[in-house]
């Protein structure tokens, strides 16, 4: 998986070059746009990087991109770029999720570290959010007795106990836990409560 694309969105030619320049001596690919109304129009939830927009802008700011792209939701980590007044509209963003804001005149060596450690976050994001994915695919594939057996397997029970309470052969239980961990994809109980540890498709059921 790539580590994505720093998004960059600012009316102001000279900043816009200048950043490219930063980021690619940086090793980091960059697209750019010159307007908040031009990203949004390209904007796909598949993009994958993360988002640097100038809170000041001719016609919609960074901030009404934002809150737009909310709407949409967009989960790319995004960095403002503000002056000094903008403060706290930054830190107004940043309590609705934004990653950062960075003041001008910013250093520009502390702003690519920023840039890649958004685009490491969001990488880690998309890795855990695929994982999610898949383990409710494999969920979906349990039948509903597998689903009994699995919950009691995960409270601990011995398989003895397990065929009692569900009145089944300990035998048949043995058939349904070696399915279990075959679809779940693990070799152990162990394994299976930590595959599904924090995973809400588990909750859900």
């Amino acid at each position: 998986m790539s580590i994505g694309i720093a998004y960059l969105v600012d009316d102001d030619a000279a900043i816009r070059d200048a950043l490219v320049w930063l980021f690619r001596s940086r090793g980091i690919a960059t697209q750019v746009w010159p307007s908040a109304e031009a990203f949004l129009a390209d904007f796909s939830k598949e993009m994958n990087g993360c988002l640097i927009l100038d809170i000041r802008m001719v016609g919609m700011t960074g901030i009404e991109l934002y809150d737009q792209l909310l709407s949409l939701g967009c989960a790319l980590p995004v960095i403002f770029l503000t002056g000094h007044g903008d403060v706290p509209l930054a830190v107004k963003a940043l309590k609705h999720g934004a990653f950062d804001f960075i003041e001008k005149p910013f250093n520009d060596n502390e702003l690519a570290d920023r840039v890649i450690e958004a685009l490491r976050f969001e990488e880690s994001r998309r890795w855990r959010d695929a994982d999610k994915a898949q383990i409710s695919e494999r969920l979906s594939a349990l039948t509903e007795r597998e689903q009994e057996v699995m919950a009691a397997i995960l409270a601990g029970k011995l398989n003895k106990v397990i065929a009692d309470e569900l009145q089944i052969a300990m035998r048949t239980v043995e058939v349904h836990r070696a399915r279990i961990f075959e679809k779940m994809g693990v070799r152990s109980a162990v394994e299976l409560a930590q595959r599904l540890a924090g995973n809400s498709s588990m909750d859900s059921r």
